[in-house]
């Protein structure tokens, strides 16, 4: 296996730079492995894709405001920080974070953010890179945040400004922690999972908190030696029911976005079944990898060299999932974040 294998060219004019005015208006390339057939739809389609008893699994993680710019509050040099994730999923005190330039978040320095309201003092180092920064306040740090924070879009995306900011949020987001959206789910709106479940589709939620490390490209050129970052996950009881119950009665199993794949694999045994779980997962799904759960998957379009564009490929197959980026391309589908979707099954 060689990245090389995972490159495709794609037209700058095709980065999606904002979200269509409806969610649901986004086309939608349905790729059917066994027919190995392509068929072009728009997303709204896709209550006649999904079948009564059908499990949907979604990602309720929610952006966080996650950019800050501050000062130096000896010398008022200005900085830039992207916090990545707490330290602790329950205390939003100490964060690892990625701070520019990272010279002004030595050890014992402290700097300010909003006229004061908010303080950090840099801590240590991670073998990253990365600064372990522990935050001083007065009242809620996710309310400061809001305050003071701004959405960090993706870096293909050069306009940093949306004017409706939920429009990067799933309609059912709601655990705040992620540094970028499960883009995925974008495409739903609440009349359309309205109308699933009218139809007898079943939607559970899990949790993962998306974090920077999704943009990261593979250097290595065997892709089996990269290190996979770590992203918080909580999949609960009553989801690990669900899941396990359409499988024994033969149901299709959903993956609404890699995310919620990635959950359902890490927590997944060889018997084909998913046990609760919460923790840190760092699970890298290439091709070769046997599924265990899923067995549909909802996904954008994905950078290359990328590790969810592996994922995709080890679901579909190599072939299959270039041999479909290529026909989208040709047929200008719009890539990415904001981009059109797929639905393989």
């Amino acid at each position: 296996m060689d990245i090389r294998d995972f490159d495709y060219y794609l037209p700058q004019n095709l980065i999606a730079q904002n979200p269509l005015q409806k969610r649901d208006q986004s086309r939608l390339l349905v790729l059917d492995r066994q027919q190995r057939s392509i068929e072009h739809r728009y997303f709204y389609e896709i209550i006649d894709l999904l079948c009564p008893g059908d499990l949907l699994v979604f990602n309720d993680s929610r952006v966080i405001p996650a950019r800050l710019y501050g000062r130096r509050a000896d010398t008022g040099g200005k900085l830039e920080v992207l916090l990545l994730h707490p330290l602790k999923p329950d205390n939003w005190d100490t964060w690892e974070a990625l701070v520019k330039p990272s010279k002004r978040a030595r050890p014992g320095i402290r700097f300010v953010f909003g006229e004061g309201l908010l303080e950090a003092e840099g801590s240590s180092a991670t073998t990253e890179g990365h600064k372990i920064l522990r935050f001083y306040y007065t009242g809620k740090f996710d309310q400061l945040l809001e305050k003071l924070g701004e959405i960090p879009l993706p870096p293909y995306i050069k306009e940093h400004y949306l004017e409706d900011k939920e429009r990067y949020q799933t309609v059912y987001a709601r655990k705040k922690g992620s540094v970028a959206a499960p883009t995925a789910g974008l495409h739903f709106t609440k009349d359309i999972l309205n109308a699933l479940r009218a139809k007898g589709v079943k939607t559970v939620f899990l949790t993962l908190h998306v974090g920077a490390g999704t943009f990261r490209p593979i250097k290595e050129k065997d892709p089996a030696n990269h290190q996979m970052h770590s992203e918080y996950y909580c999949l609960e009881h009553h989801v690990a029911k669900a899941v396990n119950k359409a499988k024994r009665g033969k149901h299709r199993v959903i993956a609404v976005g890699t995310t919620s794949c990635r959950v359902l694999e890490a927590c997944a045994v060889a018997s084909g079944v998913v046990n609760p779980s919460e923790g840190w997962t760092d699970l890298f799904i290439y091709p070769g990898y046997q599924f265990k759960i899923v067995d549909s998957l909802l996904t954008n379009f994905h950078l290359p060299r990328s590790t969810l564009l592996m994922l995709v490929s080890a679901f579909a197959g190599r072939e299959m999932v270039i041999d479909a980026y290529k026909e989208a391309i040709a047929q200008k589908y719009r890539f990415y974040s904001f981009g059109d979707c797929m639905f393989i099954c």
